[in-house]
């Protein structure tokens, strides 16, 4: 009998959450970057062997919700950690366990599922500076057993995933086992072009943007992307397009090649931006833009 089930992942933003996922799935299936807010959807990695499937729900960052955007997305933190065989609740080693991480321990504690804790960035840490980690991860108060891992370079982290193998119920596998994602493509192909774009905005604009695909279509031997960034605001628009164009430019030229990797195929890579106003606000945007 095989195994196969739910893994709800949880951490406060930079924890390293999606750079384990991508790591446990063996390929990217989660954009990754130090700002809050990067994970916006629940994300389904799919791991399968022979003998288990393991579907790790990378979960939005933890947050108090200030509109309606982060409102959705704390509900469905919730959610999917109820729907979940079993939680893995993700630390920051460089920095001291806090209210947020205790937020998160309360809230994989409500929902009532086995749970492990991994505290990540071990390669970065001394000795005495990973024990007094692993202490403050102790102190959350939680039934689990807890993991030093590095999800950069991999160190425990084939530890970490047997030990969520067994807690995954005997089950038929949920997914095909050549799938990796469960991400529609235009949302896969939006997510890599808002990668760039939270790598090189600053301070609040990374959260004011999103990133629709409007069209994927064969035009002279090359396969055309349009794609829409959106922004709040005139002067959010200015800085996304930069002088003489050249910020937009580096999105599309840094993008470009993720996307191709992704596809498989030579891109031509169409980027505009649009300005909708308080669009984070907006319950009806926030459907059509598939943040549940």
């Amino acid at each position: 009998m095989t195994r196969a089930g739910f893994v709800g992942l949880a951490g406060r933003p930079n924890a390293g959450k999606s750079t384990l996922l991508n790591r446990i799935v063996g390929e990217k299936v989660a954009i990754v970057s130090d700002k809050p807010q990067t994970t916006r959807r629940a994300i389904r990695g799919i791991a399968t062997t022979d003998d288990w499937q393991l579907v790790m729900v990378d979960l939005p960052g933890m947050q108090r919700p200030r509109d309606a955007m982060t409102e959705r997305m704390q509900r469905r933190v919730e959610q999917e950690l109820r729907d979940s065989d079993a939680a893995l609740i993700m630390l920051n080693g460089e920095q001291s366990v806090g209210p947020g991480d205790r937020f998160i321990a309360r809230t994989v504690a409500r929902a009532g599922r086995p749970a492990i804790v991994a505290v990540n960035k071990m390669d970065k840490l001394s000795r005495a500076q990973t024990l007094d980690a692993l202490t403050a991860a102790d102190g959350l108060g939680l039934d689990a057993e807890i993991y030093p891992v590095s999800a950069r370079t991999g160190e425990g982290v084939d530890q970490l995933l047997a030990a969520l193998v067994e807690l995954l119920p005997e089950s038929p596998f949920l997914y095909p086992p050549e799938d990796h994602d469960d991400l529609p493509e235009n949302v896969r192909l939006a997510e890599l072009v808002r990668e760039q774009v939270l790598r090189r905005t600053k301070e609040e604009l990374p959260h004011a943007v999103e990133v629709e695909v409007d069209e994927v279509v064969e035009r002279d031997g090359l396969l055309w992307v349009g794609a829409r960034i959106v922004a709040e605001t005139e002067s959010q628009k200015g800085i996304l397009i930069g002088a003489g164009g050249r910020m937009i430019r580096a999105i599309g030229t840094a993008a470009r090649p993720e996307i191709e990797a992704r596809l498989g195929r030579k891109v031509h890579l169409d980027l505009v931006v649009r300005v909708r106003r308080a669009w984070r606000r907006d319950e009806a945007q926030l459907d059509r833009l598939g943040i549940e």
